[in-house]
C-alpha cells in the first residue's frame, strides 16, 4: 500500500507476507483508510492495547491488505477519554471490531452504534478486561445485558426471534428476523454468546506455549490458527523452520479444508432437502479424520503444529494411506458432484438463494469462499504464497454468481484442489528434522502471522513480554468480515431458506466470540 502521500514514515513488520507499520494522527488514520479503500483495500481487522505501563496511554491498531500486502496503523490515543474516528462509514466490518474493542479495553470511537457487542454480563459494565489493572469482580446488575435490536415496522411486519439456543447442536447466536410473510425483510444477528476470554488468557502463556491456545480459538481452523502463531512466534524468536515441517504444516492445513468442505457439502445437501448427500459426505469427512489421529494423533490435528515446526511426523505407510485415500476420495466426489448437479430439486433450492453480488461483495469486505463464490478471486496461497505453496501452483477456486450454488461449486473445486495437492505435498516430501528448537525470546518485538484457513484468512498479531512471556496476542477470524454480509444475503429469501443460506457461509461462532 502506498502511504507516502500521507508522509508517514512507514517502517517493516515482521510478516509471512510483505508488511509494513506506520504510526499516525487522527486525521491521517481516516485518510489512508479512504486511500486503501479507493485502491481496492480491505480492512482486515482491528484491535487496541493498554500501553500506559508504557506510559503511551492506549494503541489502536488497524490492519489493512491490498494487492502489496499488508499496512499495519498504529493510533497512539493518550487516556481512555480521548477518542478515535469512526472506520466503519469506509469499511462497514469495522462497526463491530469497534464496539468489541470498546467492550474489552474501553477505548471508544465516534460512531453513533455504541451498542454492546462482546459484552454479555459477564463482567461490569464500566470494567474492562484487557486493562492492565483489570481485576475479577461480581457480575453487572441483571437486565443490564438486554440489547437494542434495530426493529422494521409497517403492514404485515412481524417479527421472528431464533436462539441464542438452537434445536441443533451447534454454538450460540441470536436472529432476530423481521418478515411479511414468509420473506426477510432484516435480519440482525446478537454474538457474544461464546466469549472465553481468549485474548486476556494469552498473557498467562510464554510464547512457547501460546499456540495450544490459539490452535483452540475455533476448534475447527485449529491449523490454521496454530500456524498463523507459530509464524509469529518464529519471527519474533528469529528461528526458521525445517522443509519438512513446512511441507507437513501445509498437508495438515489442505486435511483440515479437506474436512471440513465434505462436513459442509453434506450440511447443505441435508438442508436442501437430500438427506443422501449428508449420509455420504459425512462417511466421507470421517475416514478422513480417523486417518488424521493415525497419521498425526488427532483427529482435528490439534496441537500438531508447534512453534519451530511440527509435533509429530509422518511415517512412510501413513502417507501411503493418505495417498491412498486421496485418490479414493477423487473418486467418490465426481460421482457425488455429478448427483447433486443433476438433482432438479437440490438444484432448485441452490440457484439464486442467498445471492451477493461481486459490488456487495466488494462493499462490505467479504473475505475467504464466500468472496471466491462473489468472483473475488483472493487466497493468499495463490497471491502471496509461502513455503512450500510458492512451488505447488495452487489453482484459485472461484465462481461469480454469489448464491448458494456457487459457494457450493466453490467447496467441490477446493476439495478437488486439496487432494491434488495433498499428493504434491507428498510426492516432494522432503527429508530431514521435523522442527528447530524454540529459543526464549527477545521482549518487545512484535509480528504477524497471517495463513488462508477454509473459511478465509486467520490472523494472529503477537507481542513478546519480559522473560519469553507474552505481551498482547489478538487472533482474528474471518467470520468477523462475513457475519455482517450474511444478514444483507438473506434479505429478499424465505425465511425457510436460512438454514440453507447460513450453512452456505458456516462462519464460526467461537472464531469470531473470543
Amino acid at each position: 500500500m502506498n502511504v507516502s502521500p500521507l508522509g508517514i514514515g512507514a517502517a517493516p513488520l515482521a510478516s509471512p507476507i510483505p508488511a509494513q507499520r506506520c504510526p499516525v494522527s487522527s486525521g491521517q488514520l481516516l485518510t489512508a483508510c479512504r486511500l486503501a479503500w479507493e485502491n481496492g483495500g480491505q480492512l482486515v481487522t482491528l484491535w487496541g492495547s493498554d500501553e500506559r505501563d508504557r506510559e503511551r496511554g492506549f494503541c489502536l491498531r488497524v490492519l489493512l491488505a491490498d494487492t502489496d500486502g499488508l499496512t499495519l496503523l498504529e493510533h497512539t490515543l493518550p487516556d481512555a477519554e480521548a477518542r478515535y474516528p469512526d472506520l466503519s462509514p469506509i469499511f462497514p466490518a469495522a462497526n463491530r471490531m469497534q464496539r468489541a474493542n470498546f467492550d474489552i479495553l474501553g477505548v471508544q470511537c465516534d460512531a453513533d452504534d455504541q451498542r454492546p457487542w462482546l459484552w454479555q454480563a459477564a463482567w461490569p459494565i464500566d470494567q474492562f478486561p484487557l486493562r492492565r489493572d483489570f481485576e475479577v469482580s461480581p457480575k453487572w446488575e441483571p437486565g443490564e445485558e438486554d440489547y437494542a435490536f434495530v426493529r422494521v415496522s409497517g403492514d404485515g411486519v412481524h417479527e421472528i426471534a431464533v436462539g441464542p439456543v438452537h434445536a441443533g447442536i451447534i454454538e450460540p447466536g441470536h436472529f432476530r428476523f423481521q418478515v411479511v410473510g414468509e420473506k426477510v425483510l432484516r435480519l440482525e444477528e446478537r454474538l457474544g454468546y461464546v466469549h472465553k476470554g481468549i485474548e486476556k488468557r494469552f498473557e498467562t502463556f510464554s510464547l512457547a506455549e501460546g499456540y495450544r491456545l490459539a490452535g483452540r480459538v475455533s476448534g475447527d481452523s485449529t491449523v490454521a490458527y496454530a500456524w498463523a502463531y507459530a509464524q509469529a512466534a518464529e519471527a519474533i524468536a528469529g528461528i526458521t523452520v525445517p522443509p519438512r515441517a513446512a511441507s507437513l504444516r501445509a498437508l495438515c492445513l489442505e486435511r483440515e479444508r479437506i474436512a471440513n468442505h465434505l462436513g459442509d457439502l453434506g450440511y447443505l445437501g441435508n438442508d436442501g432437502g437430500f438427506a443422501f448427500g449428508l449420509s455420504q459426505f459425512s462417511r466421507l469427512k470421517e475416514d478422513v479424520l480417523r486417518l488424521n489421529a493415525q497419521a498425526f494423533g488427532h483427529r482435528f490435528l490439534m496441537d500438531v503444529v508447534v512453534p519451530g515446526g511440527v509435533a509429530a511426523d509422518l511415517a512412510p505407510d501413513t502417507a501411503s494411506a493418505i495417498r491412498k485415500q486421496s485418490r479414493e476420495l477423487a473418486r467418490e466426489l465426481r460421482v457425488l458432484r455429478d448427483i447433486y448437479d443433476e438433482h432438479a430439486g437440490l438444484q432448485d433450492r441452490f440457484r439464486s438463494c442467498g445471492q451477493v453480488s461481486r459490488e456487495l461483495a466488494l462493499k462490505l469486505g467479504i473475505t475467504g469462499l464466500p468472496a471466491r463464490a462473489s468472483g473475488v478471486p483472493q487466497d493468499l496461497r495463490c497471491d502471496f504464497p509461502v513455503e512450500p505453496y510458492a512451488a505447488l501452483d495452487v489453482r484459485r477456486a472461484t465462481r461469480e454468481d454469489g448464491d448458494v450454488a456457487a459457494r457450493v461449486a466453490v467447496r467441490f473445486d477446493e476439495v478437488v484442489e486439496s487432494l491434488r495437492l495433498t499428493e504434491a505435498l507428498l510426492d516432494a516430501m522432503p527429508e530431514g528434522y521435523i522442527a528447530s528448537s524454540f529459543p526464549l525470546a527477545p521482549a518487545d518485538r512484535f509480528a504477524l502471522g497471517i495463513v488462508e484457513a477454509w473459511r478465509g484468512p486467520v490472523v494472529i498479531a503477537l507481542e513478546s513480554g519480559p522473560e519469553g512471556a507474552i505481551r498482547r496476542c489478538h487472533p482474528h477470524d474471518p467470520s468477523w468480515q462475513n457475519w455482517p454480509v450474511l444478514e444483507h444475503a438473506v434479505i429478499g429469501n424465505i425465511v425457510p431458506d436460512f438454514p440453507l443460506i447460513n450453512k452456505s457461509f458456516n462462519l464460526s461462532y467461537s472464531g469470531h466470540d473470543l
